[in-house]
């Protein structure tokens, strides 16, 4: 006996795909747009919902297609505003997604990956491993999650999530069509009408994939650099081998000059105790810096165990800062958030099916030689 061919998931098919879907099944184009803002707008779940298509076509997309969101495995909200889920994927994997609120603005930071290929040697998620990529759909259903805890979808009523960061698990650009197809998404008008401003993809410099992005796209990007020197990077982000900081400074250029307007990128730096928080590493990270159009986002290192790494203190911090301020370099300081909800970055821990048994290595070295103040090469 076959089994019974699966549904297609209209959640995370984009305008193109879904005109070509209904003409397939021998129905007009229009009728995309339709679905698009019922699914996406409305937030309708079922096609009982969509009360301006016919008994009969509903009755027709109920046999060959769905409307299927990630399975919320936790939803935690903190005293401070800030929202975390961890969603259990197809597979069994799980990732988190946060929410985090400042002011009028709603920051949902969203994952493209179950676990990371990549190692960074600070990071926790990069510790778990690497099972495999996010679907458009599962990409989308992170969103369509923040939205609905605010209640019923209202499209006449506040923007619950007003920008978007792909800075969860992941490196972004290793999966991407799937995460081009869901900005597609968050920026289409007939779905959530996100600006090019508010849609932000990280990067670790896989620079290749960040020249073609610049061809099929104009988001808004962000880059984690978390070294001044190739020396220092090539440790702590070991894609650096490959493509050192002058070629990512470049390619960052080369995607700035072809938005049409001026933008800069963010600079994401992970402050870590004693390995890149020094004085003479922020004025090597001003020189960096003066070639490219950015803002600094500094982020203190929230350790995880046995991480091997440590929190800088305060007044490194602010010392740190207040030199890039005196060369003119705007930053900020990300401040903690969801301390009550383990939302900081460093606690973005799912459970990986990890493909690359890298965190049984990890978990073998730091037992056999705890690592103090730099993470040894696995």
């Amino acid at each position: 006996m076959t089994d019974a061919p699966s549904k297609v998931n209209l959640l995370g098919l984009s305008p193109s795909q879904l005109e070509a879907f209904f003409e397939q099944m021998g129905e007009k184009r229009f009728r995309a747009t339709q679905v698009l803002k019922w699914i996406h707008q409305f937030g309708a779940s079922s096609f009982e919902e969509m009360t301006n298509i016919s008994k009969a076509l509903r009755a027709k997309l109920s046999e060959v297609a769905e409307i299927r969101e990630p399975e919320i495995v936790m939803e935690k909200f903190s005293k401070d505003g800030t929202r975390k889920w961890v969603i259990r994927m197809d597979g069994g994997s799980a990732i988190e997604m946060v929410l985090i609120p400042d002011g009028d603005r709603k920051t949902l930071c969203v994952s493209s990956q179950v676990g990371c290929s990549l190692d960074c040697s600070f990071c926790s998620t990069g510790k778990q491993g690497f099972n495999r990529d996010l679907s458009t759909a599962e990409i989308i259903g992170q969103l369509r999650v923040a939205i609905r805890s605010f209640g019923p979808f209202d499209p006449s009523g506040e923007r619950r999530v007003t920008n978007v960061v792909f800075m969860g698990m992941g490196e972004p650009l290793l999966n991407f069509d799937n995460v081009v197809a869901a900005t597609e998404l968050m920026m289409d008008d007939n779905c959530y009408g996100l600006s090019k401003r508010r849609v932000t993809v990280s990067t670790s410099g896989v620079v290749p994939a960040l020249d073609r992005l610049r061809e099929v796209s104009d988001v808004s990007l962000a880059v984690s650099l978390h070294a001044p020197t190739d020396e220092l990077r090539n440790q702590l982000v070991p894609i650096n081998r490959r493509y050192p900081i002058d070629v990512l400074i470049a390619a960052c250029n080369r995607y700035l000059q072809g938005l049409n307007d001026k933008r800069v990128v963010t600079v994401e730096y992970t402050l870590i105790a004693g390995v890149n928080d020094q004085p003479e590493q922020a004025r090597q990270l001003v020189k960096v810096l003066r070639k490219l159009p950015c803002k600094l986002n500094l982020i203190p290192f929230n350790p995880f165990p046995n991480s091997g790494y440590e929190r800088p203190s305060d007044e490194a911090i602010a010392a740190f800062k207040q030199i890039m301020l005196n060369s003119n370099v705007l930053t900020t300081v990300r401040r903690t958030r969801g301390d009550d909800v383990d939302a900081a970055c460093g606690q973005l821990v799912g459970q990986v099916a990890d493909r690359t048994r890298r965190s049984q290595k990890y978990i073998a070295v730091v037992q056999e030689e705890p690592v103090q103040g730099k993470s040894q090469a696995l």
